[in-house]
């Protein structure tokens, strides 16, 4: 199909990005990434000596020559809010960073979705991958962490192919679940996948993106010349200084339907992907870690066949950009092939006088598709590194402007050729008539996997139809009082803003979009300044006087029958939970783990102690106290009772049976069964029966 043929509205294999959610370089949140990106900030951090000697760096290694000390650093990337996803403290700290940090933003995107995390649609699949890390090398290599937990439950918590089943089993999300590994371009084939999940009725909603937390801790890394990284901790995007990347950490999930669907339900739709490709190189390169050029190419057009346009209709590509000589030289041959066919159909290109004067190579005024790539601002997050670029996209469709590539100062002379123009400046991302905003973005993987996504502005959503003022009440809850502050806090500052949402789509999105948790509160509002001063009136201990029968029912924890909202209600995006979860730190390769929370013995007899020492470990409880719950109520499930039963056998000579898991006894009266089944002779073959009965249940 032309692109004049391609009428903005033919959308029916379209789907739409209706949540998101991401963490990276020097941005918590998505607000402060995009304030980032909008305001050139190049969030790489270098590190002084004493900070890396801090965090367990070699002291040899880091005043070696060659050595960097620069990172695109994720901050507390070691926090997590453990019991909200019901891990045990013990759990979590063997949980890998990345899982943790990848269960937070899948619940933090659907929550921008307007979904309740913990009651998201049927059939959600999740497509989503990872990079190596530290920690599960060190899982692997560390045998008093195996004979802790068990072989098999080091590998669940640390192995990335668990990523997509931890989500979709915390969550409870039903669909196709799948972790995604074609290295740098991992994030972006999981879109394309999920994408193809969804038009082919496989799933009806999908979560995908990717992660990379290589360390929690502070590092640099070692430049060698010839290597991929930059000398001087600064990745510089076709420009003629390039001399390599810097290594970075992030993650991003974005939540997919279908257009038609998102829409036929109210969905707050931030963009929509008209087309996807995936290819590979294949043979023809230099090497197996180098690119290739024709079959980055054939990505690109491939999705925009895809999508029914020609890739002449991109206003602006987001590039992989590794800031490599040879990695830049090849995408951008390879892109400019592609975007130069066909360009002759019409309405491509962004004028040149719309950024601040100029988008050309080295602001030139000449027109042409806009070029960029995030590695400039926050180093390369390897398997996150396209989800990063397709967020950037997106926010720079929604928010109508172009952010440059930093640190950019004399582009490459192969520019001059091209279609493409290097944006080097924050500037107005200009409309077309008869076509809307279209972008592409490229993924390149070492091995040779490449994607490209062709993304489009999200349809403009109608305003509401005005309906009478009448009370709407507005729950809210947390896991603590200090996190209900905030959030109140942070609800206030949203419906402070000139685009806050209708205050009926707001409830509704509060009553059906987020999970209820202990701690409680409500507001009662006839409009959005209102409710604003009342939520702020919250935040500083003030409730609300005016007192609402469902909203007592909320505050009783009861299941609420919420009286009807004005008009027709839709989900609207409102801040996310805010996590607050506490240090659960990484392992290293450098030393051994830290180690807390010693247990002091139990009374009895030896054996008896030692039993209730492994039952105490198995659990992470402290002290006698916690011998007090039954086994399931301090958090005991069918693979920690394998690891149990394993232990006693193994270290104690005690056969455990089955029942013994499963009756209402506090955990004291089991060590006692425990020990009077040692001195009695034991059970035979029960591990052997608890394993099968956790087999049938897998």
């Amino acid at each position: 199909m032309t692109t004049e043929a391609a009428a903005p509205h033919d959308l029916e294999s379209a789907v739409a990005v209706v949540g998101m959610s991401g963490r990276f370089p020097g941005a918590p949140d998505l607000d402060t990434y995009w304030a980032n990106l909008r305001d050139g900030v190049c969030s790489l951090s270098a590190f002084t000596e004493r900070e890396l000697l801090a965090d367990g760096a070699d002291p040899d290694e880091l005043r070696g020559a060659g050595y960097v000390p620069a990172q695109g650093y994720l901050a507390d990337a070691d926090r997590f809010e453990a019991e909200l996803f019901g891990f045990h403290r013990t759990e979590a700290a063997a949980l890998d960073p990345q899982h943790r940090v990848l269960l937070e933003t899948a619940w933090s995107a659907l929550e921008d979705a307007g979904y309740a995390p913990l009651d998201a649609p049927s059939r959600t699949g999740v497509y989503v991958g990872g990079s190596p890390t530290e920690h599960a090398l060190a899982a692997a290599t560390d045998p008093a962490l195996a004979a802790s937990l068990g072989a098999l439950q080091v590998r669940i918590l640390t192995d990335r192919e668990f990523l997509a089943p931890w989500i979709s089993y915390r969550l409870g999300l039903d669909g196709p679940s799948m972790t995604v590994q074609t290295a740098c371009s991992t994030s972006l084939t999981a879109v394309h996948l999920a994408v193809q999940a969804l038009l082919l009725g496989e799933c009806d909603t999908a979560l995908a993106g990717g992660v990379s937390v290589g360390g929690v801790r502070k590092r640099g890394y070692v430049h060698y010349q010839g290597g991929i990284f930059s000398p001087d901790g600064r990745c510089r995007p076709f420009d003629e200084k390039a001399a390599g990347t810097v290594p970075g950490s992030g993650v991003g999930v974005l939540v997919l339907r279908r257009l038609e669907d998102a829409l036929a339900d109210g969905d707050p739709v931030r963009a929509v992907i008209r087309g996807t490709a995936v290819t590979n190189d294949g043979a023809g390169k230099l090497g197996f870690t180098a690119p290739g050029v024709d079959q980055q190419t054939a990505a690109i057009t491939e999705a925009w066949a895809a999508a029914g346009l020609e890739p002449s209709a991109a206003q602006y590509v987001e590039a992989h950009g590794t800031g490599t000589e040879l990695g830049d030289r090849v995408e951008l041959e390879a892109a400019s092939a592609a975007f130069t066919a066909g360009a002759g159909s019409g309405g491509a290109g962004i004028d040149g006088a719309a950024i601040d004067g100029s988008a050309g190579i080295d602001g030139g005024t000449g027109a042409g598709i806009g070029l960029g790539s995030v590695k400039s601002n926050i180093g390369h997050a390897d398997a996150a590194a396209g989800a990063a670029a397709l967020i950037k996209t997106i926010l720079m469709l929604e928010h109508a402007t172009l952010v440059p590539t930093v640190d950019v100062t004399s582009p490459v002379a192969a520019l001059r050729g091209s279609p493409l123009r290097l944006v080097t400046e924050t500037g107005a991302w200009p409309s077309r008539p008869g076509l809307p905003r279209l972008a592409g973005v490229t993924s390149v993987g070492i091995g040779g996997t490449n994607v490209h996504v062709v993304v489009q502005e999200a349809p403009e959503r109608g305003p509401r139809a005005h309906t009478d003022a009448r009370p709407a009440v507005l729950p809210l809850s947390a896991r603590t009082e200090h996190q209900l502050t905030l959030t109140a806090r942070r609800l206030a500052a949203r419906l402070r803003e000139a685009d806050a949402p209708a205050l009926a789509d707001v409830a509704h999105t509060l009553r059906t979009g987020r999970v209820g948790m202990p701690v409680r509160a409500y507001v009662v509002a006839t409009g959005t300044r209102e409710a604003a001063d009342k939520l702020l009136a919250l935040a500083e201990g003030h409730p609300d006087p005016v007192r609402d029968p469902s909203g007592e029912a909320w505050l009783r924890g009861e299941e609420v029958a919420w009286p009807a909202l004005a008009g027709e209600v839709r989900r609207v995006r409102l801040p996310a939970y805010p996590f607050a979860g506490e240090s659960h730190g990484a392992l290293t390769l450098r030393g051994p783990a830290a180690r807390t929370g010693a247990v002091a013995p139990a009374p009895g007899s030896e054996l008896e102690s030692e039993v209730a020492e492994l039952v105490r470990e198995a659990l992470d409880l402290d002290g006698r106290a916690g011998l007090e719950k039954t086994y399931f109520e301090a958090g005991g499930d069918s693979l920690t009772a394998v690891h149990l039963a394993g232990r006693l056998r193994d270290e104690l000579g005690i056969d455990v049976p089955i029942q013994l898991f499963l009756e209402p006894i506090t955990l004291k009266d089991m060590t006692i069964r425990i020990t009077e089944i040692k001195q009695g002779g034991g059970a035979d073959g029960a591990l052997d029966a608890l394993l099968a009965e956790f087999e049938a249940e897998s």
